[in-house]
Formats: structure tokens, C-alpha cells, sequence
């Protein structure tokens, strides 16, 4: 399979390493300092077992800082957009409003959605409830899928590795095979 995670934080990173191991992976950051030290083998996070795979494993695994290298040929997008604020989930939320801010899953999506009619987007943030059903019906397509994530920071991949669930929120056939894929990592 032809995947591209976007963001590279405990999320987007585990889960780049993880399939890379049998698939080609892109990874996508806005931080050329990330991308760099990806590309060099050496992890930007604190993960044990993110440092050892990427020193020691063979990878399929290219980061970026641009999105137009990531999105065209991509069977799979992974959406797990870094923390843009000082909090434990990486989409915002604020507790006296009682609101999500997740205007960077819904810009990911757009831009996935114009450059790539094919592709399934798998959406690995953190989101509000409804959501998914909300962004299918924007952008009218059946192609958008939660799954989350029950990862600890600094054993990503390790949870990864050795999953205690995979939920992946949708039974057709592409949600199917990506849970395969999940599970045969």
C-alpha cells in the first residue's frame, strides 16, 4: 500500500514507522527540522523504540515539508495533525466554551480530498463526536473514517506494535483492509 501520514508527533510518527515496515510510507510535517532528522534516522520525540527502528530497520519511509509530494498517489492518508497548543490532544479544545478547534483535521481533509478523489482518508486526531459523519457531508464523500488512537507518549510505537484494540469506525471494504493492515504490522 501507498500511505501518507500527515503530522509527526507520537501519533503520526508510531504510525509511520509501524507501516513502513511493509509498505511506502510519506510522512508529512510543517517542521523542516522533523523532516530532516526523520530523513536521517534519527527520531524528533522521545520514543525508545521510534529511535531504534529508525536506526535500525530497513524503512520505507520519506518525510516532507511539502504537500504536493505526499497526497497523489496515496491509497491511505493518515491524519494525525500535531498539538497546535499546550494541551494533552492534539486537536484544541477549550473547556470554558465547551468547543473543539479542528480546523486542522478539516484543512488536511480539504486538501487531501482536491488532490488525491481516491484515496481514503483515516482520521487519527483527536475530534469531537460526530464529526466524521459532519466532514462526509461536507465534502460529500463516503472516504472519511475515524479510527482512534490509545497510545502512551513515549511508547507509541510500542502500543503500536502491540495494540490492546484497533477501532477502525466504518465495515467497507477499504476500512477492512486498513484494520488488516493495523493488525498484520
Amino acid at each position: 500500500m501507498k500511505i501518507t501520514v500527515v503530522g509527526a508527533g507520537y501519533v503520526g510518527l508510531s504510525n509511520a514507522v509501524l507501516f513502513a515496515q511493509r509498505h511506502e510510507v510519506k510522512l508529512l510535517d510543517i517542521s523542516p527540522e522533523k523532516t530532516n532528522l526523520i530523513n536521517r534516522k534519527i527520531s524528533p520525540i522521545q520514543d525508545a523504540e521510534i529511535s531504534e527502528y529508525l536506526a535500525t530497520k530497513p524503512l520505507n519511509l520519506h518525510a516532507t515539508t511539502h504537500a504536493d509530494e505526499v497526497y497523489t498517489d496515496a491509497e491511505y492518508i493518515i491524519i494525525a495533525t500535531p498539538k497546535t497548543a499546550p494541551r494533552a490532544c492534539p486537536t484544541d479544545y477549550d473547556p470554558e466554551t465547551n468547543y473543539f478547534d479542528t480546523s486542522s483535521v478539516e484543512s488536511v481533509l480539504e486538501t487531501a480530498l482536491a488532490k488525491n478523489d481516491r484515496a481514503y482518508l483515516i482520521i487519527k486526531s483527536t475530534i469531537p463526536v460526530g464529526f466524521t459523519v459532519k466532514m462526509r457531508e461536507k465534502f460529500n464523500t463516503d472516504r472519511i473514517i475515524f479510527s482512534p488512537e490509545f497510545l502512551r507518549e513515549s511508547k507509541a510505537l510500542h502500543d503500536n506494535l502491540y495494540p490492546s484494540r484497533i477501532v477502525v469506525g466504518d465495515t467497507n471494504p477499504a476500512a477492512e483492509r486498513f484494520a488488516e493492515a493495523l493488525r498484520d504490522c
